[in-house]
């Protein structure tokens, strides 16, 4: 039996109609491809991290609840496991120290973790990738976070110079590890994970309990709870075990900040996929609608002759239904190619911030059925029109040529008599008026494109904003230094009697918990001063302000997630010293781009604590001539936790911002372009196919060639001119929305838009927009002038 004999007529028709049609299809797949390909990337990735870090967490027993404490005595270890809920404790020392490593201009930092003397951790193991765990009888061993030892070059037997204390170690490395702990490995006062100046160092109990006279103490304390257990109930529990012990008070997993990272990139990759994969379906939706209606009004005399051969509306419906399926049904799969492509992409990028063992690649059925059902329900979506008024065609009717068009003088034609217009031109401007919602479309469609570009680009002129705020405005100053305990007031004089240091600006940073009606949050108070320059705070129109010399300023972040606003009072929980509680007024409300911190000026902090002029860390001016003695200077003094130069961090985030950046600017680019140049092509090859008479006519009748493709193209043209502010528009509009949906604790995007960026955008939608008219043109020089003149169209 033939082919031919297991299709229907209809289904024969439909397939020569998407292989005469097959250019549109084509362009309508482009889009298609594009909406899916990014859907199936942002599922994909987020579940390619999910399946990674549970994985690593369940491998190497990652905590459910994490506290702290200056001093805690190992005895209360009995006391925590017998809170209802808990299954496992383990206790260590914690300690950041400061690195002295040769060719490195500045100091670097480490975190110190203590490992139990016998056996492994029983929570947040060690992965130990090479080399041994440190003998207990060998203080100075330790084994070193892999992204240190590569960044580095470091090799096993190698020595790295340690700052304890104020004297100088040289720890030998035994081992190469990494841990579920600190996948996101941040360092103080970074912004993305810096490998050369950040390391975390796992040493024997024993040799910590000594470096930091914590012999039978410990200051950090992990817990893991039973199925079904409220981590909140043990929280509490845990908070009062630790505070007669200074603890900062507990937390859970979600707020532990390398899981946090995890959970809000997961949370953006969210945001992306129920924000950007639509635009694209609309923009299809509205091309099949426009495509099958000009066919329709074409295949009226087809569509009587199949009614009178007894096929009925149903069918009729249904035949033009599938037929916008087959136009995206290639889109689609090329969309599941690309969009698993990218979605490796993606995992291959993270890998690179993300410390996983094995950044395990997975894309669930899910996001192909997601992707592809979204993409046929577009489709199906621009079609219904069209196929019902095809089928309610009556067979007489459709048998009948198409009523002409009825045309009058309208206000745009009237107008038309106060300018000095060609022919030519007339008849654009004339068939632009008389087919508004056709026009109309095109308008939309490449509008649509810029706004897609301006609504993903802006997202590079946000990070340039965020960083001007970050290393320029709110922290202007060029070093860093935090104590490891609190200290008098004398510390900030020797730090000002360094080598190198221009002015210095003190701190006093304490763990509060903030309470408002029925919410609370832990947050970091700083304390700082009023006329202070280094570490400023700005108000929500970005302007600086002074710290208020009463009450309390919350960042907007804090205050909206305990639901705060000016002159309201909340309950602030001091979480160390004496652990005084008071009620503050909001008085000031800060912009604070990353993290959620609450602002106090420091005379107001030290009436709280009970302290006179304390303090914890100093931000300083350092001459850069002579950044390297005060490098050597600072090393060298007693009870520095860490320092922090601020052009070690632009260096590290634009080597670190740089490849993806390309990397996401060209994809941006290349779909955004693919959408202008589809809809563009799509108008052309649809006045195409509607005007070939009339332009062959006007051939016929003596118009050059350049005339008559300045017909077909000027119109495009004009459509494109008038989409590129509406583009702007709509580009503003997606990137409140991107903004807003892309906000998490940790981060804000900040909305700001270049005008370098609409311009980008612009230029984009306008070359897609020539390079289509172009192609389209070709057709035109091609008209066979004799066999167009004999068609009925």
């Amino acid at each position: 039996m033939k082919f031919g004999a297991w299709i229907s007529a209809l289904d024969r028709k439909l397939l020569r109609d998407l292989l005469h049609m097959r250019g549109q299809g084509m362009a309508v797949g482009a889009i298609v491809a594009c909406g899916v390909a990014i859907m199936v990337m942002a599922l994909g990735a987020i579940s390619s991290l999910e399946l990674s870090r549970s994985t690593y967490y369940e491998r190497f027993r990652f905590a459910d609840v994490f506290s702290n404490a200056k001093r805690a005595p190992e005895r209360l270890v009995s006391n925590i496991a017998e809170i209802d809920g808990v299954r496992a404790v383990e206790t260590r020392i914690s300690r950041l120290v400061t690195l002295d490593i040769e060719g490195l201009r500045e100091p670097a930092n480490a975190q110190l973790v203590s490992l139990p003397e016998i056996g492994e951790p029983r929570l947040n193991g060690v992965l130990l990738y090479s080399g041994r765990f440190p003998d207990p009888g060998r203080p100075d061993e330790a084994v070193v976070s892999k992204s240190f030892m590569d960044a580095h070059g470091f090799r096993l037997g190698g020595s790295v110079r340690a700052v304890v204390n104020g004297r100088a170690r040289d720890v030998e490395i035994v081992g190469i590890g990494d841990s579920p702990e600190h996948i996101y490995m941040l360092g103080p006062g970074g912004l993305l994970p810096d490998e050369k100046r950040f390391a975390i160092f796992w040493m024997g109990r024993r040799a910590l309990e000594a470096a930091f006279d914590l012999d039978g103490a410990f200051n950090d304390v992990s817990v893991s709870l039973n199925p079904g257990t409220n981590p909140h109930h043990v929280i509490d529990a845990l908070d009062t075990l630790l505070e007669p012990y200074g603890t900062g008070g507990a937390y859970g997993a979600e707020d532990q900040l390398s899981n946090a990272f995890i959970e809000s990139e997961m949370q953006q990759l969210a945001a992306i996929a129920a924000i950007i994969p639509p635009i694209f379906l609309v923009v299809s939706a509205m091309l099949i609608n426009a495509i099958l209606a000009r066919l329709i009004a074409t295949e009226r005399q087809q569509i009587g002759l199949l009614k009178a051969f007894g096929f009925d509306q149903r069918e009729i419906a249904w035949h033009y239904v599938k037929m916008a399926l087959g136009m995206v049904a290639g889109g689609i799969l090329v969309g599941f190619g690309l969009g698993a492509a990218l979605a490796r992409l993606m995992t291959n990028l993270y890998s690179d911030s993300f410390r996983f063992p094995d950044m395990i690649f997975r894309l669930e059925p899910s996001a192909f059925v997601i992707g592809g059902g979204a993409a046929a329900f577009a489709a199906v979506i621009g079609a219904v029109g069209s196929a019902r008024s095809a089928a309610k065609l009556a067979p007489a009717e459709a048998m009948s040529p198409a009523p002409p068009t009825m045309y009058s003088k309208g206000l745009v034609q009237r107008m038309f008599g106060f300018f000095k217009l060609d022919e030519p031109t007339r008849m654009i401007l004339r068939h632009i008026t008389r087919w508004p919602v056709r026009a109309a479309v095109t308008i939309a469609g490449v509008a649509a494109a810029q706004g897609l570009l301006v609504g993903t680009l802006f997202a590079f002129d946000a990070i340039d904003e965020m960083l001007e705020q970050r290393f320029h405005r709110t922290d202007a100053y060029d070093a860093a230094i935090s104590f490891v305990e609190p200290v008098n007031f004398g510390a900030l004089r020797e730090i000002e009697r360094l080598p190198g240091v221009l002015s210095v600006q003190p701190s006093r940073d304490v763990s509060v918990r903030l309470r408002h009606r029925h919410l609370d949050e832990r947050a970091w108070l700083v304390g700082l001063d009023a006329d202070g320059r280094q570490r400023r705070i700005l108000d929500g129109d970005r302007r600086y302000m002074k710290v208020p010399d009463r009450g309390l300023a919350l960042s907007a972040q804090l205050a909206n997630m305990i639901a705060a606003g000016l002159g309201d009072h909340v309950t602030l929980e001091v979480l160390e010293g004496e652990r005084p509680i008071v009620e503050a007024t909001v008085t000031a409300i800060v912009n604070e781009p990353m993290g959620w911190p609450a602002f106090m000026d420091t005379s107001a902090l030290g009436r709280l604590l009970g302290e006179s002029r304390v303090i914890s860390g100093v931000y300083v001016m350092v001459d850069p001539d002579l950044e390297a003695d005060f490098s050597d200077a600072v090393l060298e003094r007693p009870g520095i936790a860490s320092v922090t130069l601020q052009r070690a961090s632009i260096e590290s985030f634009n080597e670190s911002m740089e490849e993806n950046v390309n990397i996401m600017m060209t994809i941006y680019a290349l779909i955004g372009g693919a959408i202008a140049a589809a809809v563009v092509y799509n108008a052309a090859r649809i006045g195409l196919t509607e005007r070939g008479r009339e332009l062959a006519s006007l051939r016929v009748l003596g118009f050059s060639e350049g005339e008559v493709s300045y017909i077909l193209i000027g119109e495009l043209a004009l459509l494109v001119f008038l989409a590129l502010p509406l583009g702007g528009l709509l580009g503003a509009g997606l990137a409140y929305l991107v903004a807003t949906s892309m906000a998490t604790e940790l981060f804000r995007v900040p909305l700001t838009i270049d005008p370098s960026t609409q311009g980008f955008a612009a230029l984009i939608v306008i070359a897609s927009s020539i390079a289509a008219a172009l192609f389209v043109r070709n057709r035109v020089k091609s008209l066979d002038l004799i066999a167009v003149l004999k068609t009925r169209e």
